[in-house]
């Protein structure tokens, strides 16, 4: 059975989770980190802890589809639509520059609705506050150390993650990633 990590639990990794639980047929652990303790990343949705219904989307606001990718991501908008995930933005945006052909979307229950459907989806076993500094290839195995200090093996590591945060890993990741640079 296949060992993989997913490191970050924004869009992307809770996406990249999801894609391969549907598309991967064979056996696999699947695990998502994140340094945060909860889900979102650059699109969390925070709540006031004197309401929990009360809630700010401290990243996106609003998403934007445009003509030019609709037929790659059709299929996401439309089963995100349909589970009352997105709705179509009903309202101008004051000072909003759209191009023609736009469609814009919002999330009533904030933005992090769209990570934990994913995620949900996905059955990736998810483990937050595990912040990783160091990644190193032990028996031909990615070995994943946290900031605590534990350490786990892994066949493929997934990063999705800002760069800055790629770039600040220790370990002979470094050396994989100034390889790449001086290659481009």
């Amino acid at each position: 059975m296949s060992r993989i990590l997913i490191v970050g639990a924004g869009l992307t990794g809770s996406l990249c989770a999801m894609l391969l639980k549907k598309e991967v047929t064979t056996a696999m652990y699947l695990a998502l980190w994140d340094k945060a303790g909860d889900i979102g990343g650059r699109m969390i949705t925070a709540s006031s802890p004197h309401n929990p219904k009360c809630t700010a989307d401290l990243g996106a606001q609003y998403i934007t589809r445009s003509p030019h990718y609709a037929k790659e991501h059709q299929n996401f908008y439309k089963e995100l639509l349909s589970h009352g995930i997105l709705k179509p933005l009903s309202s101008p945006i004051e000072g909003m520059k759209g191009k023609e052909g736009d469609c814009n979307f919002v999330a009533p229950n904030g933005f992090s609705s769209i990570i934990k459907y994913y995620l949900k989806k996905s059955g990736v076993k998810v483990f937050l506050k595990q912040c990783v500094t160091h990644i190193n290839l032990k028996d031909s195995k990615w070995q994943v150390s946290t900031d605590a200090g534990s350490a786990e093996q892994f066949d493929i590591v997934i990063l999705t993650m800002p760069a800055p945060q790629i770039l600040g890993l220790q370990g002979d990741i470094e050396n994989l990633i100034s390889e790449r640079q001086s290659a481009i």
